[in-house]
């Protein structure tokens, strides 16, 4: 942080430092830009506020992955005036809502929280099959026996999705993608929808430990009368590109992604 005070010195009015939780959308209002120090985990925590505000994200990977923190601290440094000065691209990000209501006549909302990557349904101990009712804009999609469900944002799609046999979209798309976590069925595989759409789950059979979760950070406990309902949020977060590299050169580079196979050259 020091070595960043330093080189911010002179050249940016610093408004404010401090951690995720202190950076309410109220400071974040008068800022030009917000670099987060961090991984991706970091940067997902932050956007929420972030999104409010409608500040762009600059992200530091100092974690592992960083497709988010797109940013080492060398190129931040050398690529800096390019982003003041604008030719560094800035790109939008869709963002969910959840909301967990009771499947009553009043109908009271239990939970409500935003995604950056995604919200998923997790069966939970004691760990047997759920099964679960999918619906969007009031159609019945599917009736799915699993270990759950997984609805991803694009940016999202190279997470959780990706591990559970989803595909990889664009993350400037606008989009859902519908992904069961390991279905008791050959035929049911994932599905991308328009992002104006409306997600309902509802369940015919869950266990005591049955949660949703959003993005694997805040989680809340389903009973068998609840509805969780899926949605675009209003708000969107804004990410700085970084010049260097494109999203595949991410893709490549950090997942392996479209690798050719190696092979083994035996002697003789």
């Amino acid at each position: 942080m020091e070595d960043f005070s330093r080189f911010f010195k002179g050249r940016a009015e610093i408004i404010a430092i401090c951690h995720i939780d202190k950076c309410t959308p109220e400071v974040l209002r008068d800022c030009d830009f917000a670099v987060v120090l961090g991984g991706d985990g970091t940067i997902i925590s932050a956007a929420k506020d972030l999104s409010e505000a409608k500040v762009p994200v600059i992200g530091v990977n100092l974690g592992k992955l960083g497709f988010l923190a797109e940013f080492s601290v060398d190129e931040l440094k050398e690529m800096y005036a390019d982003i003041i000065s604008g030719k560094a691209s800035v790109e939008r990000r869709m963002m969910l809502g959840c909301r967990v209501s009771q499947r009553s006549a009043e109908g009271r909302e239990k939970f409500h929280a935003k995604a950056v990557n995604d919200v998923f349904v997790a069966a939970g101990p004691p760990f047997r099959v759920i099964e679960l009712k999918i619906d969007v804009d009031g159609q019945q999609v599917a009736s799915c026996v699993s270990d759950g469900l997984i609805v991803s944002t694009p940016t999202g799609s190279t997470a959780y999705n990706l591990s559970a046999g989803g595909p990889i979209l664009d993350g400037s798309m606008e989009a859902m993608v519908i992904t069961p976590i390991c279905p008791h069925s050959l035929s049911f595989r994932p599905i991308v929808i328009d992002a104006a759409g409306v997600v309902e789950i509802r369940f015919s059979r869950i266990n005591e430990g049955t949660t949703v979760s959003i993005d694997g950070q805040i989680s809340s406990g389903l009973a068998i009368n609840d509805v969780v309902q899926i949605a675009r949020e209003r708000s969107s977060f804004l990410v700085v590109n970084n010049p260097m590299r494109t999203r595949w050169d991410t893709l490549a580079t950090k997942l392996g992604w479209a690798k050719r196979p190696r092979y083994v050259s035996e002697p003789g």
